[in-house]
């Protein structure tokens, strides 16, 4: 390498650098060998890099890299998208995000779904899962909840962040003829270490297997049969609960890997979502069916039944429940998780979570408002 070259590349850096980065879908500028048709040649040049490479006739003349910048030869390299690595498991502290490990100080953990606004009161709580918060209905109001969760290490008292404020029943039945209504003084459900998010049953049938493009077909799980005693099988809605923030100044609004999100969307079929969580962090995936009755399972011969839900290709595993689901393309939600397999994920719609347990979600008391003025 001749040093002589590579000062005059510093020097045309440091003249070009500012106005590179003021272009389109620059994200840094640096030294080193040329590409050439994917190879590395042992030519030194200005490497401008962006997230992506565009074709010329999608850019601007402004934002149009120079094929060289005084006197220096440029190579433009794509990066991606560059982001700080964060561990969703970690302690996090003065700022606790969104998307981050979260749980009842007797579960493993969950993921910190969103913060939103107590529909009454105005004040700003925490959103997840009830199998998460709540212990699946085995908690007390005012329990302590920890960030990061149990299995992340989190203890008390030092890492109670908020406590329990309210949670949506869960209706459970079971091969034994256990009764519909919400079990009460049960163990918890999932071992130590163990899987925090429901495993999807194959109520569906063979139209999950189109969700990961296989052509083998799944086992259809038959239900189990709550009709021992008579009792007929009820439909969750929705598996939900919301804590109040000891110390709300700890927690941001925005979500990990994807920002604050600011209002909500109706799901549809194909529309391309993401979320963030304690376990599998940022993913991506869409919508494959909609309006689903599944059968779901909190531990060995506990089920509950769930309508209305939304299934999506496979973007999760346990600990992600309780993750916000958001659509890729926005920062509009779209639901909340709570269950999935390795083929599938399953989520709540958004609208059906807030109006479930009386909140609003990020944002949408503001705008409502506005609307109202105007």
């Amino acid at each position: 390498m001749s040093m002589d070259l590579f000062r005059q590349l510093l020097e045309a850096q440091r003249i070009a650098q500012a106005d590179l980065l003021q272009r389109r879908g620059v994200v840094g500028v640096a030294i080193g060998y040329r590409n050439y048709k994917e190879q590395v040649t042992d030519q030194l040049a200005m490497s401008v890099l962006v997230e992506q490479k565009k074709p010329v006739e999608a850019l601007s003349a402004d934002d149009l890299i120079p094929p060289d910048v005084n006197g220096a030869r440029t190579d433009v390299v794509e990066v991606g998208r560059l982001e700080a690595f964060t561990n969703p498991r970690d302690r996090f502290r003065p700022n606790i995000p969104a998307g981050v490990s979260i749980g009842h100080y007797m579960v493993t953990a969950g993921t910190l779904g969103a913060i939103v606004m107590d529909r009454n009161t105005g004040e700003p709580l925490i959103l997840s899962n009830n199998h998460v918060l709540a212990n699946s209905n085995d908690a007390e109001i005012g329990d302590a909840i920890l960030q990061p969760g149990p299995t992340d290490h989190g203890a008390r008292p030092e890492d109670v962040v908020a406590k329990l404020h309210r949670f949506e029943m869960l209706r459970f039945y079971s091969d034994s003829g256990r009764s519909p209504a919400p079990p009460t003084g049960s163990p918890p459900l999932f071992p130590p270490g163990g899987c925090d998010m429901a495993e999807l049953f194959v109520s569906v049938g063979n139209a999950l297997s189109k969700i990961s493009g296989s052509s083998k077909r799944l086992t259809t799980v038959q239900a189990p049969k709550a009709q021992t005693d008579g009792a007929p099988i009820y439909a969750n809605r929705v598996d939900a609960a919301l804590a109040r923030p000891v110390n709300p100044m700890l927690f941001q609004q925005s979500i990990v890997n994807i920002g604050r999100p600011n209002g909500a969307r109706l799901a549809q079929l194909g529309m391309n979502i993401r979320k963030q969580g304690r376990t599998t962090g940022y993913t991506e995936g869409n919508v494959t069916l909609m309006n689903a009755t599944v059968d779901v399972s909190y531990g060995e011969n506990l089920q509950a039944r769930f309508a209305g839900q939304v299934i999506s290709t496979p973007m999760s595993q346990g600990g992600d429940s309780g993750a916000l689901i958001v659509e890729r393309d926005s920062l509009k939600a779209v639901g909340l998780l709570f269950a999935g397999s390795r083929r599938a994920t399953i989520f709540t719609p958004i609208q059906t979570v807030l109006t479930g347990i009386e909140v609003d979600g990020i944002d949408t008391k503001a705008q409502r408002h506005e609307a109202h003025k105007g």
